[in-house]
């Protein structure tokens, strides 16, 4: 596996969030994940956007992170959350999740933030279990979703 750093407005990128997109659609039958990005907000320092790709160069996972402040929305200073974290069904059960996960952290560390923070909902019980698994705790709501009952919010100290 090849993990890359790619924009976020990438045609790889736009391919596997269409495909993230269906799939969130699919699970909570809405339209998807509406929470407002724009691929600035990806680009380091601010953020970074990732995408691994196989053996034959096909994209099939991303995340990514952006950097976050306390605000009305219920960040704290010194957040990076976390995004479009997906891997594709084929691809899924081999560590991928963990392993780009792993390099967001480091790369948020690195750029000065103090805990990661991502929101998921309680359809998505794989996403749970690798951020429990991976020391995220619950924490109070944030976000576009923060009021919505089948979100979940964690956080982790980096």
């Amino acid at each position: 596996m090849n993990i890359r750093r790619v924009s976020f407005d990438h045609p790889d990128a736009v391919k596997l969030n269409d495909q993230v997109q269906a799939e969130y659609a699919a699970r909570y039958e809405d339209e998807g994940d509406v929470t407002p990005l724009d691929a600035a907000m990806f680009e380091p320092p601010l953020g970074l956007f990732l995408i691994a790709y196989d053996a034959e160069d096909r994209p099939v996972a991303t995340g990514g992170w952006r950097s976050q402040e306390k605000n009305e929305e219920g960040y704290s200073d010194g957040d990076a959350e976390l995004k479009r974290m997906y891997v594709i069904e084929e691809a899924r059960g081999n560590g991928l999740a963990r392993r780009i996960l792993a390099a967001l952290e480091d790369d948020a560390r690195a750029a000065g933030r103090v805990r990661m923070v991502l929101e998921t909902g309680d359809r998505q019980p794989e996403a749970v279990s690798l951020y429990t698994s991976s020391g995220y705790e619950p924490s109070s709501k944030f976000g576009h979703y923060r009021f919505h009952e089948s979100s979940m919010c964690f956080a982790k100290a980096l």
